[in-house]
This record gives structure tokens, C-alpha cells and sequence, in this order.
């Protein structure tokens, strides 16, 4: 069987909480990293931490422990970007010349669950490798400026479009570049819910499931308490496009960049705006916009986690 290569870029924030207000970070990242170590038709040939829902150094330990402890063969991890792309002085770090090294030996696919930032910095420094990349895997996007993230019944509030918004230019550098984008947004992974039975059944004897079961009980309570019946995984639709793309339900669309009023702060009397990443049938980069699941899609997910 040949494996597909898979390098994943991430900002794991796993059992993390905020730095700057009360709860917990996202744990999904985990569950796309866990379901790529069990895939049998994937060989993940590195891990790189950024910066996103949590700090790098944190990023990077979270990384470095899934990798050692849960990771069924060798899988070297690397600390990249701690900030946006810096246009007037870019610079490399050490995930960056790790991935530049790998794409020299082959091609690969790129999972990048945080923010696009050591992918852009990669394209902008080794723009040769360009052709080594087959496509890139992300979370982020929307059909219109006003389609709102929403979370949460009782206490409904908007959530960022986080990996896009916090380095703009990264993912610009991608669609500039002509690289293969495949997008998995919000409109995709709110179809798709992990609950408080999911977690048990995610308990098996493997340290893996357990690890990220016990984690995720937090982050499941903060999702109750908005009102919700469980969290939505959303990285774990990008993992899963990978492993099997016809679990989701795709279309070819254009991207580009607008300046909208911005959705975090429609409370508020200011004039604020931001970047948001459109995609419609509109003139624009060429995209791969999962929309929709299949119909068994949860009993895919589950098996796929909870086997050994």
C-alpha cells in the first residue's frame, strides 16, 4: 500500500486554558493529529507547532508529547512561527527549514490546522519547493461577509474565523502562489458534534483516546453551558478529507480577500472592519470548499478515532 505523506502543521492547545480570559482553548486539533496517527493509509513524515490557539511554546510541547507518547512510529516535531508573517523582514525558523527539507526528498500534503503562517514564510523563502506541495488542507472561510460563526443556544455568541484571522497574509501567499487550497470551514464543521457518549466511547485502553477524552471533558462543558448538546470538532474535517475525501461533500469555488464590518464587534459604536476570506462563484482563486458530510459521516469519525 502506498501511504499518502502528510505533514502537519499545528497550534494543539489540547487541555490548554486562555491566556487572556476565563475556559479552555479548542481541542479539536487533537483529534485530527490522533486520527492521522491511526490511519492506515497515511504516513505523517513531521509535526510543526505555530502559534494560534495558544502560545508556540505550548503548541510545541502538546506536539512533542502527542508525537512521542501517542504516535504508533517515529515522528519528528519541529517549533515554527510564534507571530503573523512579518512582510517587512521575514524569517525562517526551524519548522520552516525541516518542511523545506522534506519537500526536497518528496512531495507532500500539508494539514496546516493553525494559522498558514510557517506554510507562507516556506513559499515566500523557498518559492522552488512550490511544485513539491500537492495541496494544502485548511480550516478557515465563508460563502458571504455576514455569515456568522455562531455558538452556542442560550448564551449565542460569534467565534472567530481564527487561522485566517490571525495571519491574513499567510493564506494570501497561498492562493498567489497557485497553491492546491482544500478549505473546510465553520459551514462544515457545524454539521458535526462530539458528545458526552462520544467521550466514553472514546475511552478505550488506548493512551491516545484516553488522553484526549479526559482532555476534552472542559472544553465539552463550556459547550453545555452555551446550551449546546456537545462541541463541534472542526479540525478533525480536515484530517478526515485526507484520509477519506469522499466522506465530504465538496465544491469547486473561488476565494478572495474582503473588508467587511467586523462580526466581533457589531456591539460596539465604532467603525471597525477586518479581512475575511470569501468564497463564491465569483473571479477569485481556485478552491476545494467542503460544505457537507455524508450520511454515516459521525459513525465514520468515531470508528476511525477508536480503533487502536
Amino acid at each position: 500500500m502506498i501511504k499518502k505523506k502528510v505533514w502537519i502543521d499545528t497550534d494543539l492547545s489540547v487541555g490548554m486554558k486562555r491566556y487572556h480570559k476565563e475556559g479552555y482553548s479548542d481541542v479539536d486539533d487533537g483529534y485530527a493529529v490522533l486520527q492521522l496517527f491511526k490511519a492506515e493509509t497515511i504516513e505523517v513524515t513531521g509535526i510543526s507547532a505555530v502559534f494560534g490557539n495558544t502560545k508556540i511554546d505550548d503548541a510545541y510541547r502538546l506536539s512533542l508529547k502527542m508525537a512521542t507518547e501517542f504516535a504508533p512510529y517515529k515522528i519528528p516535531v519541529y517549533k515554527g512561527a510564534e507571530n503573523k508573517i512579518d512582510l517587512a523582514e521575514v524569517k525562517t525558523n526551524e519548522a520552516v527549514e525541516a518542511l523545506a527539507q522534506v519537500l526536497r526528498k518528496e512531495p507532500q500534503h500539508i494539514l496546516a490546522i493553525g494559522p498558514a503562517t510557517n506554510i507562507g514564510i516556506l513559499i515566500l523563502l523557498y518559492p522552488e519547493l512550490i511544485k513539491q506541495i500537492k495541496e494544502v488542507v485548511l480550516v478557515a472561510g465563508r460563502r458571504a461577509g455576514n455569515d456568522f460563526f455562531k455558538v452556542g443556544k442560550t448564551t449565542s455568541h460569534h467565534a472567530p474565523d481564527l487561522n485566517f484571522d490571525l495571519d491574513n497574509d499567510a493564506f494570501r501567499i497561498l492562493f498567489e502562489n497557485n497553491i492546491k487550497v482544500v478549505l473546510c470551514p465553520f459551514e462544515i464543521s457545524n454539521k458535526v458534534w462530539i458528545t458526552a457518549t462520544d467521550l466514553e466511547k472514546l475511552k478505550t485502553n488506548n493512551p491516545g483516546n484516553i488522553w484526549l477524552s479526559e482532555q476534552s471533558q472542559p472544553w465539552l462543558e463550556q459547550w453545555l453551558s452555551s446550551g449546546e448538546d456537545g462541541f463541534n470538532p472542526f479540525d478533525v474535517l480536515a484530517s478526515h478529507y485526507l484520509i477519506a475525501p469522499d466522506d465530504l461533500i465538496t465544491e469547486e469555488l473561488h476565494a478572495h480577500l474582503e473588508i467587511h464590518p467586523n462580526d466581533m464587534l457589531l456591539d460596539t459604536p465604532e467603525h471597525n472592519y477586518k479581512q475575511y476570506l470569501i468564497c463564491d462563484h465569483t473571479p477569485g482563486y481556485k478552491v476545494t470548499y467542503c460544505y457537507d458530510v455524508v450520511a454515516d459521516y459521525h459513525q465514520k469519525l468515531m470508528q476511525s478515532l477508536i480503533k487502536d
